[in-house]
C-alpha cells in the first residue's frame, strides 16, 4: 500500500468520528472540552459557527454523531453529544456581542430565501455578514418552518426557536412574515433579486388511499395535524388514537394526541422493530408514556358506519428473518382495532404548486426539483434549493449544511464565479506535549456510564401542552458526562524517519491498533495485522518504510483510542499527540479569499 497521504485534511477528519458523520462538521471534542472548562459562552459559540442552532439542535437533532462515537469502541453507550450542545446553550452568559453583524456598508445584492425554515435561515446567517440583503417569505405569522409546526412544543419551547432565529433575523434579515409566494414567476420577474433559494421543507404529508378511507373527517394527515395543533385550531382528540407509522413524525404525533386527551394510543408498525425509523431515544420515550407499539401490522382499511370512524382492520403478518433480513412474510390473521382518530404518520413529501413549470427549472418523475448535490443549483441558474426542500425529508442539521453549501454558491454566483471552485477544507494541528511524559490533555480513561437526561414527572407533563419533558443536564451531570470524551481530535502522529522499530509503542497499545509489517497490496496488509479488522469503512493508516528494516507502521483507526499510550513509551518521538482543528469554509471565508472586482465595487 502507498503510504497514507496525511496532507490530505480530510485524513484527520475522519478519524474526529462524530465531527465526520456530523452533516455540518460541528467540531465536536473542542466544544466538550470546552464545557469540560466551565466555558459554556465559548462551547455555544464554537458549535454556533457549523450548526447555528445550538439550543434548538441540543433538543431535536438526529444525532448522526452519536452512533460515530469513539466511545462505542471501548462500551455500548456514546458519549451525550446532543444533550452537551443543549447544556452550552442553557449555561451561556449573552452571546449576542459575539455575534456576526453586518457590514456599514452592503454589497449591493438582493437575494430571495422563500420559507423560514432552518435552511433559509442558514442561508441568510452566512450573507448577511458579507453584506448582502436577505429577504425571507414566510408564509405563516411565526419563522421556524418545519422545526415550529412539526415539533411539539414539549421538545422544543417557542422561546429557544424564537431566540436563534431572532439571532439570525438581528444581522438585518428582511423577514416578511404572512407572505406567501404564490408564484416563482412574478417574483423572478419582480427584477429584484440576484438569486433566489427556496427552503420550503417538505410540507405535504403523505396518503394512505384504502377502502374507507374518506368515510370520516377523523382521519388527520399527521405533519398537517401538528401543524393546526401548534397554531391552536386543533386542541382535542378522541379517547383512542391509532397512529400510522414508526418514524419520528409518527412519535411526535402519538405523544401529543396523549396530551390532548386520548387514554389509548398505538402506534402501529408494519414491520419489527428493527425496520423502525423513528430514533430509538424517540421509541423509549413514547414507551415511557404508555403509548403501545404493535408490531408487524400492515394496514388493511379504515371501517366507518354513517360518517363515523369505528376502527380500522389489519393484517397481522408473521415475517422470515434471516439475520436482519427478511426473507418472507405470511399473513396470519385480519385484525380490526377499534378506535376514534386515525392519524397518518407514513412520510412526506414535497409540493411546488407554486413554480410554473415553464421557467427552466426542471423537475424528475417524483415532482422533485433538479438539484446539483454539490452547488445546491437548480437547472436554472440563480435559482437554489436546500433542506427537504431539496432532496426530500431528512432533518435539521441536514438543512443547515444544505444552507451553507447553498450560501457559497450563491456568494459565487453573484460574483460571477465558478460555483464547483470551492475552497478545500483545512487543518491545523499542534502537539500537546508539555513534557518528556506530560501532556496538556487528560488522556486516562474515565469508566463513568452515561449520564441519565432527568425528566419532567409523568403526571406534570400532561398538565400542559408546551411543558418541556427534557429537563437538561446541570453543570454537575454535565462534567460528569463531558469526562466520557475519548479526545479523538488529538491525533496520533507518526515520524517514521524517527522510528527505531523497539516495538514498544506495539507493546502497550491496549487495542492492538498498531502493527509493523512487512508492506504488500490492501488484502495482504490486513492479513498481517496484530488485530482483526473489523471495519474496512475506515481507512488504514499506513507509513513510508521504516529506516532499519523497509517494513511500514500500520494503524487500524478504528481500533485506535488515542489514548496517548503509544506516544508516552515511544524513547524517540516518533509518536506525538497533536491536537488538529478541521477549517471547513463557509461563504465568509469565501468572501475573504475571492478576489471578484464586480462584487467589490458594487
Amino acid at each position: 500500500m502507498n503510504p497514507t497521504d496525511t496532507s490530505d485534511p480530510d485524513h484527520y477528519h475522519k478519524v474526529v468520528d462524530c465531527q465526520w458523520a456530523c452533516p455540518a462538521h460541528t467540531d465536536v471534542p473542542e466544544y466538550i472540552r470546552l464545557i469540560a472548562q466551565g466555558r459554556y459562552s465559548d462551547a455555544y459559540i464554537v458549535n454556533r459557527e457549523s450548526n447555528v442552532f445550538p439550543g434548538i439542535l441540543g433538543r431535536v437533532c438526529d444525532r448522526p454523531c452519536e452512533p460515530a462515537c469513539r466511545r462505542r469502541r471501548v462500551e455500548d453507550k456514546p458519549v451525550a453529544i446532543c444533550r452537551l450542545k443543549r447544556v452550552a446553550a442553557d449555561l451561556r452568559d449573552d452571546i449576542t456581542p459575539r455575534l456576526p453583524k453586518p457590514p456599514a456598508r452592503r454589497n449591493g445584492k438582493r437575494v430571495a430565501c422563500i420559507g423560514a425554515g432552518p435552511a433559509s435561515l442558514t442561508v441568510a446567517n452566512d450573507l448577511l455578514p458579507i453584506g448582502y440583503e436577505v429577504v425571507i417569505f414566510e408564509q405563516y405569522r411565526t419563522a421556524g418552518g418545519l422545526m415550529r409546526t412539526n415539533i411539539p412544543a414539549f421538545r422544543l419551547p417557542a422561546e429557544v426557536l424564537d431566540e436563534e432565529i431572532g439571532y439570525v433575523v438581528g444581522m438585518g434579515a428582511d423577514l416578511r412574515l404572512e407572505s406567501p409566494v404564490a408564484s416563482m414567476r412574478e417574483l423572478l420577474g419582480s427584477g429584484g433579486f440576484d438569486a433566489v433559494f427556496v427552503g420550503t421543507g417538505a410540507p405535504k404529508g403523505k396518503e394512505l388511499e384504502l377502502p374507507g378511507r374518506h368515510g370520516s373527517d377523523r382521519v388527520h394527515i399527521g405533519i398537517a395535524w401538528l401543524e393546526s395543533v401548534a397554531f391552536e385550531h386543533v386542541s382535542s382528540i378522541g379517547e383512542r388514537a391509532l397512529i400510522i407509522g414508526v418514524g419520528n413524525t409518527a412519535m411526535d404525533c402519538c405523544r401529543t394526541s396523549l396530551r390532548l386527551g386520548a387514554k389509548s394510543v398505538k402506534v402501529m408498525a408494519r414491520k419489527p422493530r428493527g425496520f423502525f425509523k423513528a430514533s430509538e431515544w424517540e421509541l423509549e420515550d413514547a414507551e415511557e408514556e404508555n403509548v403501545e407499539i404493535v408490531v408487524n401490522h400492515a394496514p388493511k382499511a379504515f371501517v366507518t358506519e354513517g360518517g363515523r370512524l369505528r376502527g380500522m382492520t389489519f393484517d397481522r403478518i408473521e415475517y422470515d428473518m434471516a439475520g436482519q433480513e427478511i426473507t418472507g412474510q405470511r399473513v396470519v390473521e385480519e385484525v380490526f382495532i377499534p378506535c376514534d382518530d386515525v392519524i397518518l404518520a407514513i412520510g412526506q413529501e414535497n409540493a411546488f404548486p407554486w413554480i410554473e413549470r415553464d421557467l427552466g427549472i426542471e423537475f424528475d418523475k417524483w415532482n422533485v426539483p433538479k438539484v446539483d448535490a454539490v452547488t445546491f443549483e437548480s437547472t436554472r441558474r440563480g435559482v437554489f434549493f436546500g433542506g427537504d426542500a431539496a432532496f426530500g425529508p431528512k432533518n435539521i442539521i441536514w438543512a443547515v449544511e444544505h444552507g451553507h453549501q447553498a450560501a457559497i454558491s450563491i456568494h459565487k454566483h453573484c460574483a460571477g464565479e465558478s460555483l464547483t471552485a470551492r475552497m478545500p477544507r483545512g487543518v491545523n494541528l499542534q502537539s500537546r506535549k508539555v513534557g518528556m511524559h506530560e501532556w496538556s490533555y487528560k488522556n486516562d480513561y474515565d469508566p463513568a456510564a452515561r449520564r441519565l437526561m432527568p425528566h419532567v414527572s409523568l403526571k406534570e407533563r400532561f398538565q400542559k401542552l408546551d411543558i418541556e419533558v427534557e429537563l437538561g443536564f446541570d453543570a454537575g451531570r454535565a462534567a460528569e458526562e463531558v469526562s466520557r470524551c475519548m479526545n479523538c481530535d488529538i491525533q496520533t502522529v507518526f515520524h517514521a524517519k524517527l522510528c527505531i522499530e523497539c516495538d514498544a509503542c506495539i507493546d502497550i497499545c491496549p487495542t492492538d491498533c498498531l502493527t509493523i509489517a512487512v508492506n504488500g497490496d490492501e488484502a495482504e496488509l490486513v492479513q498481517r495485522l496484530k488485530a482483526p479488522r473489523r471495519n474496512p469503512d475506515q481507512p488504514l493508516y499506513v507509513s513510508e518504510p521504516l529506516a532499519q528494516t523497509a517494513r511500514v507502521m500500520v494503524k487500524d483507526e478504528d481500533l485506535c483510542v488515542h489514548c496517548g499510550l503509544c506516544a508516552e513509551r515511544c524513547p524517540t518521538d516518533a509518536w506525538d499527540m497533536q491536537k488538529s482543528w478541521i477549517e471547513i469554509p463557509h461563504a465568509e471565508d469565501e468572501a475573504r479569499c475571492q478576489s471578484a472586482p464586480a462584487l467589490r465595487r458594487a
